[in-house]
């Protein structure tokens, strides 16, 4: 309950704050692996945020998995917008940097064309794990399956990158 002295405005204000100096980088960066141009990204950015305010309970604000749900939902919205909506290849296409050294000696038309052996759900998972660094157990969450679940088509899209590239049972993708 809030007493005489205290500000309704002014808690929900610190509160959005400190949700919006923890996520921001993690918002922006996954947005980074779908859309290439970077005034698009601050606007999606703007929008995520926006609904979280909207939204927000001071009393229970939003964590990284609901923000990162709320991304997924807006970049949904503009594909069906957007008739040339980018998907995971070309996402990692503009993403990465022409060293082949970076990349472990493959150069770029070898990763992508081991990325599209994957799956669509794969893909998405390689691309939670490696790009947005989540844990297994983010990943079920932020998809809505079970841990087993994702972890077995990690399992799996690491198994068909290392054969599509040629690489031994070393266990790193």
């Amino acid at each position: 309950m809030i007493g005489r002295g205290e500000d309704p405005s002014s808690l929900r204000n610190e509160v959005f704050t400190r949700v919006f100096d923890a996520h921001w980088a993690s918002v922006r960066h996954h947005i980074e692996g779908v859309v290439p141009d970077d005034d698009e990204v601050s606007e999606i950015v703007s929008e995520v945020f926006l609904v979280a305010w909207s939204r927000l309970r001071p009393s229970h604000p939003p964590g990284k998995i609901w923000l990162l749900r709320e991304t997924d939902r807006q970049l949904r919205i503009r594909s069906r917008r957007s008739p040339a909506a980018r998907g995971a290849l070309d996402a990692v296409h503009s993403g990465l940097s022409g060293d082949p050294e970076a990349l472990g000696g493959f150069g770029r038309s070898e990763v992508l064309r081991a990325l599209g052996v994957l799956t669509p759900l794969q893909r998405r998972i390689i691309m939670l794990t490696y790009w947005d660094g989540l844990a297994v157990g983010e990943i079920a969450e932020l998809l809505r399956a079970s841990e087993s679940r994702v972890r077995k088509a990690l399992a799996r899209a690491e198994e068909r990158l290392r054969a599509t590239l040629g690489l031994e049972e070393t266990g790193s993708a």
